[in-house]
């Protein structure tokens, strides 16, 4: 079992910076990949940035240049840096942990954290 538990997200004009936290509690020797998904309102979920056990990044053609996503080991944090953020970045985010075919391939979810980028 994994448990995700997100923090960060709120308000911020376009141009600003945020940074989102996802906190990663239990078997996390069995993570094969680290995400972040956004979900816009009347869109589907897309999936922001990657970031797998082995630290090769992956990032969506939206979000490349502006967004860095990292992890720290030690506290077993998952970060997204968030720069030069535009409307279109408003969204729900979510952090996701996904195991692997290894253990079973089960994906689990953070709460979700609101940002918005609006003047």
């Amino acid at each position: 079992q994994v448990q995700l538990v997100e923090s960060g997200g709120g308000l911020v004009q376009p141009g600003g910076s945020l940074r989102l936290s996802c906190a990663v509690f239990g078997s996390i020797f069995s993570i094969n990949n680290y995400n972040w998904y956004r979900q816009a309102p009347g869109k589907e979920r897309e999936l922001a940035a990657r970031i797998t056990a082995s630290g090769i990044t992956k990032y969506a053609d939206s979000v490349k240049g502006r967004f860095t996503v990292s992890r720290d080991n030690a506290k077993n944090i998952l970060y997204l840096e968030m720069g030069s953020l535009k409307p279109e970045d408003t969204a729900v985010y979510y952090c996701n942990a996904n195991t692997g075919p290894a253990f079973g391939d089960y994906d689990y979810w953070g709460q979700g954290t609101q940002v918005t980028v609006s003047s």
